[in-house]
């Protein structure tokens, strides 16, 4: 069989036994079966289209040679059978003992275990379709096996395999591997393929539960016990344990000292410290090549004492963002505590000050950086933010940094609180009988804040141990093209908060509370002058307003659409507030009420006259049901005129029939209209008129 022109063909010489030759030949003749290609020459025989065949010769068809579709899935199947992944994991993760140590497979043998285990599970698949098939055409199952045999062979040919060659032993693992899968599953199936050469537990002296046992008795603290106190110990009870005895010391505290034994009671015996210190993997990393490629951002105590307004000796923090490729400190906030707002406000000046948003940004894990992430701060500005591994302070660039800073420029002041209480040189200690005794002459908060701000600049403006370039200087030189420049809509997007739910526009304008504090804002025209065709529009209109916490004299107003979608509406600033009393009303406050004033009257007129239009368009109008419109409460005559005026044209298209216009229109005489208004439409001619 092959496939031809897309279609599924066999051969007359396959019907061998099947059916004649010249039988199917007059079927061709008749039309009932159709010849997609004529013999021609050897290699080239006749092709029948196998969906032409009438069932009966199908159905011999598929007895002996198998159903052709699946025949053609399962060559295509084999000619790009890819390894079971499942069996390499499980193969490379199998372990035995070799000469006392838990060893892994080769590397050759991984290969060949995963091919044979691929192999084997495709051939089961397909011996039982094919058994299925014969059960239910009631034939033998002797022929299946032939097949599979021949299968067994063609897999070999192509992914050159293992398994057994012979029917018999074929069968034999065809039947272990499906009696393994039925009790343990397919880890024991895959075991089935393993040599028994392999893991023999023979000669093993520790087994896995003997050496557990010892390693219990080496961590045990009460009481603690010698090696030898361990070995006497484990042959007390290997003979009940069934557990070959240890003859010397020495092989015991060999065994306890293999790599994959001690790590299992350092720590009880020399602390978890030590143990992390001596058996974690440490990175061997290179610096970033380029600015903003990484940023760091962590917290840590401002080393200087201070004055507070009590007269006691105090130190604060800092938290600090670092630019890792040039060293250069970019931006800081100080507070007593690492919050959301220390991390908001450096990281806000960091990127004002250098223009650029970072690629990365590295910060610790503390309870403002859940914030400040939850809050989308991280997720805007940087295309990568992690957190570092907790106590692990030697994974952390901007730590050996602070240090520097700390040994380099902040020692020199004489305020100087020292560096961390591990530090062991007597230069990182401060002297704190002299600050005890000049306590009063420590600078002020505001005067620390000022000496620290020159500390910064000089750390900035020293030479990078490595280029021997300033470090600002090495920071301004260097370019990365992948980092998105800060643009003010990005610095918006960013850095401005947005209120948590929809706020009303009322009469009063819009209304937010900013720290405790409530701010007013309305949607202004021109500068002093409220926009009241806006306000006509979008009074009672619910908004997302967003926010600069820096500046808060303007706020911008989203409208959410039905898909959650934020559009931009308007920027909206502070709203206006004048002296209620006239006394102390300026020029300029007195000429804006005068300004309010005629536009409220102009939005009254303006809502009564287009809502009696409405009225008046769908017959609804008082006046057109026997009744009359009440005036306005307040309103002059001027105004009650104004909107009856500008009503008048409504009330008249409202009012007219089709026979008024024509008898209007029958009494008009040359006179009385223009000779353009002829060319009128009749109904506008009544109602001009």
């Amino acid at each position: 069989m092959e496939i031809f022109n897309r279609t599924i063909c066999v051969t007359y010489d396959e019907f061998d036994g099947i059916c004649t030759v010249n039988s199917l030949q007059c079927r061709a003749k008749q039309g009932t079966i159709t010849i997609v290609r004529k013999g021609g020459g050897e290699g080239r025989p006749a092709l029948i289209e196998w969906a032409t065949l009438p069932p009966r010769l199908k159905a011999r068809y598929i007895e002996v040679h198998g159903d052709p579709s699946r025949v053609m899935e399962q060559k295509i199947a084999r000619s790009a059978l890819i390894p079971d992944a499942t069996a390499r994991q499980y193969y490379e993760g199998f372990t035995y003992t070799l000469a006392g140590r838990e060893t892994h497979l080769a590397e050759r043998l991984i290969e060949e275990y995963t091919l044979n285990a691929t192999v084997l599970q495709q051939l089961v698949r397909q011996h039982k379709e094919r058994m299925a098939m014969r059960k239910a055409l009631g034939n033998g199952a002797g022929e299946c096996w032939q097949i599979l045999l021949r299968e067994c062979q063609d897999y070999r040919e192509v992914m050159s395999h293992t398994l057994p060659s012979s029917l018999p032993r074929l069968k034999a693992k065809v039947k272990e591997w499906e009696e393994a899968r039925r009790s343990g599953g397919l880890d024991e199936a895959y075991r089935t393929l393993v040599s028994a050469k392999l893991g023999n537990a023979n000669t093993t002296k520790i087994t896995a539960e003997a050496g557990r046992y010892i390693i219990a008795l080496k961590r045990c603290r009460i009481p603690i016990y010698s090696d030898q106190q361990i070995m006497e110990l484990y042959n007390e009870n290997s003979e009940k344990k069934g557990w070959k005895p240890l003859r010397s010391v020495k092989s015991l505290t060999q065994w306890l000292n293999d790599p994959q034994n001690i790590q299992l009671w350092h720590d009880a015996v020399h602390g978890e410290l030590l143990t992390a210190q001596t058996f974690n993997r440490r990175h061997s990393t290179e610096l970033p090549t380029m600015r903003d490629s990484v940023w760091y951002g962590d917290g840590t105590k401002l080393n200087l004492y201070y004055r507070d307004d009590d007269g006691q000796v105090r130190t604060t923090s800092v938290y600090e963002i670092v630019d890792a490729y040039s060293e250069v400190l970019l931006g800081y906030w100080v507070s007593d505590t690492e919050d959301y707002e220390a991390q908001y406000k450096s990281f806000r000046m960091a990127v004002q000050r250098s223009g650029h948003f970072p690629y990365e940004f590295v910060h610790d894990n503390q309870g403002g950086h859940k914030k400040a992430n939850s809050a989308g701060l991280f997720d805007k500005s940087a295309h990568i933010h992690r957190s570092t591994r907790p106590y692990n302070g030697a994974s952390k660039t901007i730590e050996s940094i602070f240090g520097r800073f700390q040994q380099q420029v902040l020692h020199r002041h004489w305020n100087f609180t020292g560096q961390n209480i591990t530090a062991k040189s007597d230069t990182s200690r401060p002297n704190l009988e002299f600050i005890a005794a000049n306590r009063q002459s420590l600078p002020t908060r505001d005067e620390l804040m000022k000496t620290y701000a020159k500390c910064r600049e000089e750390w900035n403006m020293m030479k990078h141990p490595s280029t021997g370039i300033n470090r600002w200087q090495m920071y301004e030189e260097s370019q990365n093209p992948a980092t998105e420049i800060a643009t003010e809509s990005a610095i918006i997007e960013t850095f401005w908060m947005q209120t948590r739910e929809d706020v009303i526009f009322t009469s009063q304008g819009i209304t937010i509370t900013v720290g405790g504090k409530q701010m007013q804002y309305e949607v202004f025209a021109k500068p002093g002058v409220p926009d009241h065709e806006w306000r006509r529009h979008n009074t009672l209109q619910a908004f997302t307003v967003r926010y600069d916490p820096e500046d808060l004299s303007s706020v911008r107003l989203y409208r959410r659409d039905k898909a959650g979608q934020l559009r931009f509406e308007r920027i909206a600033s502070t709203y206006m507030t004048i002296h209620r009393g006239i006394q102390e009303q300026s020029e300029g406050e007195a000429g804006f009420i005068r300004q309010e004033q005629a536009a409220d009257r102009e939005d009254r007129i303006a809502r009564q006259v287009e809502a009696r239009a409405i009225e008046l368009e769908h017959g609804t109008a008082p006046e057109q049901n026997g009744m009359q419109t009440p005036k306005l409460k307040g309103a002059n005559e001027e105004m009650q005129r104004e909107i009856e005026r500008r009503t008048r044209a409504y009330r008249i298209k409202a009012g007219l029939e089709v026979g008024q216009v024509s008898k209007t229109v029958s009494l008009l005489t040359f006179d009385q209209i223009d000779e353009s208004a002829l060319q009128l439409d009749p109904l506008k001619l009544a109602q001009s008129l």
